[in-house]
């Protein structure tokens, strides 16, 4: 599902400042001059999206491995509890290329791609509906 509006804010999510520092950076340089927020707690970014309800079209890139609330967790509530159509692409970004972690990946209809860390300039702009 293809939205006819360009990608507004992403959104970092990792427990890792250094990862979230670089992938700022590289969606920065593939072109993007939208919104950046990024959150170092699964359980912040999901209050966050859960009381904006995703009002513009956001795209999500997230670690499985944190502290707390893991990335797969974080998916399967915001699978549940947001509204069905909103705006919003997950992306699983982590250092795990084991390919349970894909299959779980494969098995949430929310995650749209399972991509290893780090996250390049190319591939944000592959992903990123700059137009």
């Amino acid at each position: 599902m293809h939205s006819n509006t360009h990608t507004q804010c992403v959104i970092l999510i990792d427990d890792s400042d250094n990862d979230n520092f670089f992938h700022d950076i590289a969606v920065r340089k593939c072109g993007f001059d939208g919104e950046i927020k990024i959150y170092d707690k699964g359980e912040d970014a999901l209050e966050f999206l859960l009381s904006d309800r995703v009002s513009v079209p956001t795209m999500v890139f997230m670690d499985i491995n944190m502290a707390g609330m893991g990335g797969f967790e974080l998916a399967r509530v915001l699978e549940d509890q947001l509204e069905p159509g909103v705006p919003l692409q997950l992306h699983m970004l982590t250092a795990s290329s084991w390919s349970v972690d894909k299959a779980t990946a494969d098995s949430i209809a929310l995650i749209r791609s399972y991509l290893v860390k780090p996250l390049t300039r190319e591939t944000a702009a592959a992903l990123i509906d700059l137009s």
